[in-house]
């Protein structure tokens, strides 16, 4: 999918500059380098309880993540090597949960990208309550179904429906301009200077050494974004 490559190469420090709604930072990945973009299928799970994942992965589009609310009672193991795999069987693209998860090695073998707050060895009931498919809100970001979640190694970003295509097509702009400003340093400049910013608004830059009287002051280059 299109549009799901370009977020995950953009990734949610860029979207995050360019209007994405931002979910907790304690939120990293399970295992190195697990990152997804996908449509989200909102869950909410009853407290200590996780029968509504397991409605979830069944119920859920091939291609969506599941992002799963646990804030009542963070502190068990939502998600494990069963779940990981059954949602691997059924071809979502990865699961963001707000508590914590459990058998973290069997989980990444799984390959399954799986973002959490935690690992706890505790194992929920699967008894009931909780909802699937409904409005939750993470962090005071309101988190609907066909959202699109993006999550990678710098956090957790949400993109409401109906403005994904402006706030991807800002990034894609803002990541060109990175990618001038790493030219540029490259070559030796400092980001003072390429970045247009002013160190006389710092205590101490007075005292700096006769070599770095190079540096220009602010207004000497053309400004760039960072």
């Amino acid at each position: 999918m299109a549009l799901a490559d370009t977020l995950t190469a953009v990734g949610t420090t860029a979207l995050a500059r360019n209007g994405a709604r931002i979910l907790g930072g304690q939120l990293f990945p399970v295992w190195p380098e697990a990152a997804l973009a996908a449509p989200v299928f909102p869950v909410r799970c009853a407290p200590g309880d996780n029968l509504a994942v397991h409605v979830a992965v069944a119920q859920a589009a091939a291609g969506t993540a599941l992002v799963i609310d646990v804030d009542a009672d963070p502190d068990c193991g939502y998600v494990d090597e069963i779940l990981a795999v059954a949602a691997r069987m059924r071809e979502l693209a990865g699961i963001i949960v707000t508590g914590c998860v459990r058998d973290v090695a069997a989980i990444a073998r799984c390959g399954l990208p799986v973002i959490s707050a935690g690992v706890s060895a505790r194992e929920p009931a699967r008894e009931g309550g909780g909802t699937v498919g409904r409005d939750i809100r993470i962090d005071g970001v309101a988190i609907r179904r066909g959202d699109w979640v993006i999550g990678d190694d710098d956090g957790v970003a949400v993109l409401p429906r109906g403005k994904v295509s402006d706030t991807v097509a800002a990034t894609v702009a803002s990541v060109e301009q990175d990618r001038a400003v790493l030219a540029e340093l490259s070559l030796g400049r400092s980001t003072l200077e390429v970045l247009n910013l002013d160190p006389t608004r710092v205590t101490g830059w007075a005292d700096r050494p006769a070599a770095a009287e190079a540096v220009p002051l602010r207004g000497s280059s053309s400004a760039h974004g960072g």
